[in-house]
């Protein structure tokens, strides 16, 4: 694998896994958003693949999210770009793609890595796994999640996880219905596998069919809300007490509002 070769697709059968490798957290920066997202426009294109499974190579970290020195250099333009690519971007290849979705998170989803996880279809996460929130110990906003998490979990704990930004572990993310499957007691991958050839036994044309429609039912002006949220990330990416949160967070310091 090349240095610039930040994602790769594997095939087993009917199955495409899509994996990470982005050492040593799997931040997202814009070549990596640009692998992922053609890694799924193949196999939306590959008549061969059923499922696709969204996984990471790294042993403890699934994605620990965008890549914040990116946030504190790129300007609002740059920030624009990387948002156009993790939500909208990456919703419209998703809702589009006629098969199954599965992201397989081991280890630490956070930020941008949840972003990832919950425009999949389905997500399992093996015992290890935790998630979190913690854009706003930052000073950024968890803006895509305001307008998913709550339709999945009630407002009221959505808003409990949100800001606060605590981690919570698999079975917490199980319970309150963000995580489908929990794979107790063996490997996530035996459990995304498992449930992947599970969808890739459906008819492939009536699958598409159902996929499409699945999708537009739960649309209900998600995409609209998400590009709303996404100009409001942007402007607080710009503020003074924003850029402080990065800089404190880059030079491991006590952010000022502490």
């Amino acid at each position: 694998m090349t240095d610039a070769q930040l994602v790769r697709t594997e095939k087993e059968g009917r199955i495409a896994r899509i994996v990470m490798e982005a050492p040593p957290l799997n931040a997202l920066t814009l070549p990596m958003l640009d692998q992922i997202l053609a890694a799924y426009r193949a196999c939306a294109a590959d008549d061969e693949v059923r499922a696709v499974i969204l996984c990471s190579a790294l042993e403890k970290i699934f994605c620990a999210g965008l890549d914040l020195k990116l946030l504190r250099e790129a300007g609002a333009a740059g920030v624009r770009s990387l948002l156009q690519k993790l939500y909208l971007d990456m919703l419209d290849v998703q809702h589009t793609m006629g098969k199954p979705t599965i992201s397989a998170v081991s280890g630490a989803a956070r930020g941008g890595g949840m972003t990832l996880s919950i425009t999949c279809n389905v997500i399992v996460a093996d015992e290890s796994a935790t998630f979190g929130y913690p854009e706003l110990d930052n000073g950024l906003i968890p803006a895509i999640h305001f307008v998913h998490l709550p339709r999945v979990i009630g407002k009221h704990r959505a808003f409990d996880l949100l800001f606060t930004g605590r981690s919570f572990d698999a079975h917490e993310a199980e319970r309150i219905g963000l995580v489908a499957r929990v794979a107790k007691g063996r490997g996530v991958m035996d459990c995304a596998m498992e449930l992947a050839e599970s969808f890739a036994r459906q008819p492939p044309g009536a699958t598409r069919i159902a996929h499409a429609n699945f999708m537009r039912a739960q649309d209900m002006d998600f995409r609209r809300e998400v590009a709303d949220v996404t100009e409001t990330f942007i402007n607080v990416s710009q503020t003074e007490e924003t850029q402080a949160g990065l800089a404190a967070f880059a030079e491991k310091r006590t952010p000022p509002w502490r």
